[in-house]
């Protein structure tokens, strides 16, 4: 078999759907966010001003959390040493899990290395712990948590359609009263930018006998008077089970995690291969994590004028015309449709008005959805988001993308 021409086509595949994701060179400016500067593939740079990073608060920017890191590094040095089970727990990680579990009022906590591998590790350990789970699973729901849920047998996984609480309860009133049932979604679902109902789970969860399963990634930091997510704001946090987040979105830094009861945590610590066996978060990330979290607890007001300047994008886009999907987040997704139109308005974007936005195709999304999906943060002035509709209104004829219902088609 000729190996290396398998990998040739299957890339060739990729490119002939008009999907092959090219990333971009960029160096952020530290105190200048959003600016960056970009580099070509020739080496030539110039600025631009980054409209799609996940850093949606700016934290990775804030001195408080930088000086943080940088005394992590001195008193501790730069890796941890290994697995925790090893030799990898250092105070730092103590201190940040403590952090956690008061930020949404559990227990306990656990730390990951990242958001991917909190879902993944923890719902496929959830199967060993309890013999015959079923879970139910928002259709929505992101790759890493249905990387983990499929561990299961084909029997023990149910998805329901999205946000669908009716056909929710059809599948939990059909399923054995007797088995072990968790219901595994989000609150804020990135892509779209809308909100699951979190009293309506959690009241099907209680009516059915069922564990909740959160993923607060696009939401921890940013929702509720404290930070701690969409079931903060909504009342609700003290009635999910397990809550999982990240600490490399709003909080600016790197890591993942899940808070709840002790003996919860305590239980996949010690059955989960993705915690287990992989080294554990440098001293520098975590202590850059527990500034962050401090400083958001107390500073509600960052969250006011990130959710102020969401909205306002959102209001400049609707005013212009331009297809912006609706959303009750702070994810504004502008539907493109097409994945050639859709990498084509993101490359002229970034090399002739110095806007960087990535494509967002499939899989990340179904076919014929193509967007581009801004992610406003408290840094974004009126000026910046003037100019960027000013220039996604020229780029709309210019590419050729039609309006329809004032959606692309």
């Amino acid at each position: 078999m000729d190996y290396r021409q398998a990998f040739a086509t299957a890339l060739e595949r990729v490119r002939s759907e008009g999907r092959y994701r090219v990333f971009a060179d960029l160096k952020r400016h530290r105190g200048a966010f959003p600016r960056a500067t970009w580099t070509r593939d020739d080496g030539s740079t110039s600025e631009v001003t980054v409209w799609c990073s996940n850093d949606y608060l700016g934290q990775g920017q804030n001195p408080i959390v930088l000086d943080a890191m940088h005394k992590a590094i001195e008193e501790a040095g730069a890796g941890s040493g290994g697995t925790r089970n090893i030799s990898g727990t250092t105070h730092y990680h103590v201190e940040l899990e403590r952090e956690l579990a008061d930020l949404h009022q559990k227990e306990a906590a656990l730390l990951f290395t990242s958001g991917y591998v909190s879902n993944e590790a923890s719902l496929s350990t959830l199967y060993k712990i309890l013999p015959g789970l079923i879970i139910f699973s928002d259709e929505l729901n992101h790759n890493s948590m249905i990387s983990g849920i499929r561990a299961g047998k084909r029997e023990q996984r149910v998805v329901f359609r999205h946000n669908d609480l009716a056909h929710l309860e059809e599948l939990l009133a059909a399923a054995d009263p007797a088995v072990p049932k968790l219901i595994a979604f989000e609150s804020v679902y990135s892509m779209d930018g809308d909100i699951a109902d979190m009293r309506g789970t959690v009241a099907l969860a209680k009516k059915y006998g069922a564990m909740t399963y959160l993923d607060e990634v696009h939401a921890v930091g940013m929702y509720g008077p404290r930070g701690a997510g969409v079931a903060e704001r909504d009342g609700v946090m003290a009635e999910i089970d397990i809550v999982e987040g990240t600490l490399g979105k709003a909080f600016g830094v790197m890591g993942g995690y899940i808070a709840a009861d002790a003996v919860i945590c305590d239980a996949i610590r010690s059955y989960a291969d993705g915690f287990i066996f992989t080294t554990s978060l440098p001293p520098a990330l975590a202590a850059g994590a527990v500034a962050s979290i401090r400083y958001l607890k107390e500073h509600d007001e960052v969250r006011v004028a990130h959710q102020e300047r969401a909205a306002a994008l959102k209001a400049k886009f609707r005013k212009a015309g331009l297809p912006v999907m609706p959303s009750v987040s702070h994810i504004v997704p502008v539907l493109v449709g097409d994945p050639v139109h859709c990498k084509m308005i993101s490359d002229i974007l970034l090399e002739d008005h110095g806007v960087y936005v990535q494509p967002i195709n499939y899989p990340t999304v179904p076919r014929g959805t193509e967007r581009l999906r801004f992610t406003p943060s408290p840094a974004h002035d009126d000026r910046m988001m003037d100019e960027l509709v000013e220039v996604l209104e020229a780029l709309w004829v210019r590419c050729n993308v039609q309006r329809v219902g004032g959606y692309a088609a």
